[in-house]
C-alpha cells in the first residue's frame, strides 16, 4: 500500500518539476532495497522454505520406526544445525532473503523435532511445555541471527501457545494466560525492535489485543468492559495528543500504536452495548460512541489514516445502530431504509468534507 502510494506520488513530483525522473527513480529503488520492503519473490521462498520443511518432517514421521534411532537423532540435529549454519553463512555473504529461508526451516524443523524425539524416547510433558520450548528456541534464534522472518515465526508461535494453554486448560481459575500473553507480545515487540521487522509489530499488538479479550471472556461484566475501554483510552490519548510524553515514541513505531489502543476503546464501547439492556443506557453509550469516533477524527484524522478510517466506519455504523433504536421502531421497515440511505447520504458528504479539508492543510504545510 505504501509502496504504491510513494511510487505514485514520486510519479507527481517529477511531473511537477520538483524533482527529476532518474532521482525518483533512484529512490523507488532504494525502498526497495530496505529489508522490511515487500517483495514477491521473498514471500514465495519463505513458502517453498516452509513447505519443504513441513515434508522432510512428514517423511521422517511416515518412516520413524524403520529408521534406526540413532540415526533418527542424528538427522534431525544435522537438518537443524545445517539450516541455521547455512543460513548465518548467506547472511555473512550478503544473501539476507535466502539466508531468511534457511532459517525457517531450521526453526520448523526444531518444533517437529521437538514433538518426535519427545515421542521416540517418551519425555514427560504436555504440548504446552513443547510449545514453549519452540518458541523460546524461536526468540533465541531470532536474536542471534538477527533475522525477522524468525521473529515472524516466533510471533505466530506465541499464538500457538496461548491456544495450545486456553485449549487444554479451559475454566475462569486458570492464570498462567493473564501474564503469559503480555510477556511474550513483551518479548515480540523487542524483538522487533532488534532485529528492525516493522511489519511483525502488528503481530504482537494483536496478541495484547487477544490478551485483553481473553480477559473479559473470563470476567464478562460492565466493569470489565468499562476498564478496558478506559485502558484503550488512555493507551490512545498517550500516543496521539502531542502534549502526550510518550507521543514521540508512539511516532517513531508508526501508526500502529494509535491505531489499535483506538481499536481497544472502540472493542470496548462495542461490548457495553451488549452489557446493557435499557434504551436510555444505549442511547447514551452511542452518544459517547459518536463522540469517541469524532475524537478519533479529530486527533489522528490527518497523520493517522488507519484511525481516520476506522472512525468513519465507527461513526456510521453507530448513527445507523441509534437510528434503528429509535426512528426505526416507531416507522417500520420501509421508513427505516430511507432513513439509513439519508443518513449514510449525509455521513458520506461530511467525509468528503473533512478529506478536503484534511487535503488543503497538507497543501498549506507543503507550501
Amino acid at each position: 500500500m505504501y509502496r504504491g502510494r510513494l511510487e505514485r506520488d514520486l510519479k507527481l513530483w517529477a511531473q511537477q518539476g520538483l524533482l527529476d525522473a532518474p532521482t525518483a527513480d533512484r529512490l523507488l529503488k532504494e525502498y526497495d532495497s530496505r529489508e522490511s520492503s515487500f517483495s514477491l519473490g521473498r514471500v514465495l521462498m519463505m513458502i517453498a522454505a516452509l513447505l519443504m520443511s513441513a515434508a522432510v518432517l512428514l517423511l521422517i514421521a511416515a518412516n520413524w520406526e524403520a529408521i534406526p534411532r540413532l540415526v533418527r537423532v542424528v538427522g534431525i540435529v544435522a537438518l537443524i544445525w545445517g539450516a541455521y549454519l547455512t543460513g548465518g553463512l548467506l547472511i555473512q555473504r550478503g544473501a539476507p532473503r535466502l539466508a531468511a529461508a534457511f532459517l525457517a526451516v531450521g526453526t520448523v524443523s526444531f518444533g517437529g523435532a521437538i514433538a518426535l524425539i519427545g515421542q521416540m524416547y517418551h519425555f514427560s510433558g504436555d504440548a504446552l511445555q513443547a510449545m514453549l520450548v519452540w518458541f523460546a528456541g524461536a526468540v533465541i534464534a531470532a536474536a542471534l541471527f538477527r533475522s525477522g522472518a524468525v521473529t515472524a515465526i516466533a510471533g505466530f508461535l506465541a499464538f500457538a501457545v496461548a491456544w495450545t494453554d486456553w485449549n487444554e486448560a479451559y475454566r475462569a481459575s486458570d492464570t498462567m494466560l493473564l501474564w503469559l500473553m503480555p510477556l511474550m507480545a513483551v518479548i515480540i515487540i523487542l524483538l522487533v525492535r532488534y532485529t528492525d521487522a516493522g511489519r511483525v509489530r502488528h503481530i504482537a499488538y494483536l496478541l495484547l489485543v487477544a490478551w485483553l479479550a481473553f480477559i473479559y471472556g473470563e470476567h464478562d461484566t460492565p466493569t470489565t468492559a468499562i476498564i478496558i475501554a478506559s485502558l484503550g483510552a488512555l493507551a490512545y490519548l498517550l500516543a496521539a495528543l502531542p502534549q502526550s510524553p510518550l507521543h514521540a515514541l508512539a511516532r517513531n513505531a508508526g501508526a500502529a500504536p494509535a491505531f489499535y489502543s483506538y481499536l481497544v476503546l472502540l472493542l470496548g464501547l462495542l461490548v457495553l452495548h451488549s452489557e446493557f439492556d435499557a434504551v436510555g443506557d444505549r442511547l447514551m453509550l452511542g452518544v459517547i460512541t459518536l463522540f469517541v469516533a469524532i475524537g478519533g477524527i479529530v486527533f489522528s484524522g490527518k497523520e493517522n489514516g488507519a484511525v481516520r478510517y476506522l472512525g468513519y466506519a465507527t461513526f456510521a455504523a453507530e448513527t445507523l445502530y441509534l437510528a434503528s433504536e429509535t426512528i426505526g421502531s416507531i416507522i417500520g421497515t420501509s421508513g427505516f431504509f430511507l432513513i439509513s440511505g439519508l443518513v449514510v447520504a449525509l455521513i458520506a458528504w461530511a467525509v468528503i468534507v473533512v478529506e478536503r479539508r484534511f487535503s488543503k492543510a497538507e497543501t498549506k504545510a507543503e507550501a
